[in-house]
């Protein structure tokens, strides 16, 4: 299939600066792939799975009660998740490397201004009444949180992964598993990682040693990355771009749709609506992990450990499942990611120290394993690459929402029936009818 024209031109001076990748005696798209790999990693930060290490120092510094805490987390979320719609044309007019440089650095700045944020929260609670004082702690955090979802979960996401996509068609399954198995082991190793940091010089500490990290990575990402294959006279997967391929289920889209024209068929919202619950779901898992294992008697540290057993799963489903994505059709995939859903639904309702903590391994490998080939190969294979950005864009801005609710509503809920089982029982209700739903999602024609 012919790709469609590029919307960014040719690559200019500056664009091939410091090397251009035609003159490479390899196919590029492997660099792109390991910087984009490199970008979702760097990401962990404004991740939950990063935030949440820090959610207990955070309402103790700032003297916020833990639902507080998470309602900053919601409304800081939603905020970022309302602009991701143009950071997805912002990907379209100028491509990841851009992106990806711009949004490291901001996300450097963020974390460098979280890490004195009790230091804001004093100075802001000086200017107003006494009787609004608590309420600067929640404004700097709520302000906080934005920027850290909006540079980190999302820009920064957004480009590397789309990114990796574009220089990729008929290897865009196994592509997807290199980015999805190093980034699964990445994210699960994330917490103990930033444990370490935080026990070695302090929670304040850790987020500037990250920031230090992602001004590197924004140098590295300055020379490295690349817009489209076409920019530079290339094509997606090189010189097997040449060679047909039979055995595809499913191809990339004939036509390229636009973000109106994807919004009205019915696989675009079984596969966003997916997408939100599963982002809904593991975030409030990841947010609230101490408090709701240790409501079961179990540790804070064998809670944090629980996401690297399930990292091995969801490596094993994530591998298995995008090398099968060149073979199969993409809603038999999405009916496993909404099985993980509902076992680790069920599994959080009823959790106890043996048998129900097995369960919630298993259904955090299954979901995660399959959230990163749906939410990735989905957009470009049912609805072409000429849009992407603002596509996938108006999707992540969905899960990034969803993120956001998630935390909060497993709080709320927990403050109304001092249990956080309704919560997680009404996620496997919505788990199974998207399961059912998945069944009829083809791609459009």
């Amino acid at each position: 299939m012919e790709s469609p024209p590029s919307t960014r031109g040719t690559a200019s001076r500056i664009g091939r600066f410091p090397y251009d990748p035609v003159r490479l005696p390899f196919f590029y798209g492997w660099v792109i792939l390991i910087g984009a790999t490199l970008g979702v990693l760097m990401s962990a930060p404004g991740q939950t799975v990063g935030v949440s290490v820090f959610t207990d120092f955070l309402i103790e510094a700032h003297g916020l009660s833990r639902n507080l805490l998470s309602l900053a987390y919601l409304v800081g979320t939603i905020g970022s998740a309302l602009l991701l719609s143009r950071v997805g044309r912002a990907y379209d007019r100028h491509g990841g490397r851009w992106l990806a440089v711009g949004a490291a650095l901001m996300l450097a700045l963020v974390l460098a201004g979280l890490s004195v944020s009790p230091i804001a929260s004093t100075t802001l609670a000086s200017l107003l009444p006494q009787s609004h004082s608590g309420t600067a702690a929640f404004l700097v955090m709520t302000v906080g949180f934005f920027l850290l979802r909006f540079f980190g979960q999302g820009a920064l996401t957004l480009a590397s992964r789309n990114m990796a996509m574009e220089w990729f068609e008929k290897r865009r399954g196994l592509a997807n598993a290199v980015l999805g198995v190093s980034v699964a082991f990445g994210f699960s190793s994330t917490p103990r990682v930033l444990e370490a940091l935080i026990q070695h010089g302090g929670w304040q500490w850790a987020w500037r040693m990250l920031a230090l990290v992602l001004a590197g990575f924004a140098l590295f990402a300055f020379i490295t990355f690349r817009a489209r294959p076409e920019d530079h006279g290339l094509r997606p997967d090189g010189n097997l771009a040449l060679k047909a391929r039979k055995t595809h289920a499913e191809t990339d889209a004939g036509r390229s749709f636009t973000l109106f024209e994807a919004r009205r068929t019915y696989s675009f919202w079984v596969f966003a609506l997916s997408a939100v619950l599963c982002g809904l779901l593991l975030t409030a898992c990841t947010f609230h992990v101490v408090s709701i294992f240790g409501e079961a008697g179990i540790s804070r540290e064998r809670a944090v450990g629980v996401f690297i057993p399930a990292a091995f799963i969801a490596v094993s489903f994530e591998f298995v499942g995008s090398w099968l994505s060149d073979y199969i059709k993409l809603k038999y995939l999405a009916m496993v990611q909404m099985a993980g859903i509902v076992v680790l639904s069920l599994a959080l309702a009823t959790l106890t120290e043996t048998r129900s903590m097995l369960l919630v391994i298993v259904g955090i490998g299954m979901m995660q394993g399959m959230f990163g080939i749906t939410s990735s190969l989905a957009w470009p294979r049912f609805f072409g690459r000429q849009h992407l950005g603002a596509i996938s864009g108006f999707v992540m801005s969905l899960v990034v929402a969803g993120t956001a609710v998630g935390p909060y509503l497993f709080s709320f809920v927990h403050d109304v029936f001092d249990s956080y089982a309704p919560a997680a029982t009404a996620c496997a209700v919505f788990g199974a009818a998207l399961l059912l739903a998945a069944a009829r999602a083809e791609r459009p024609q």
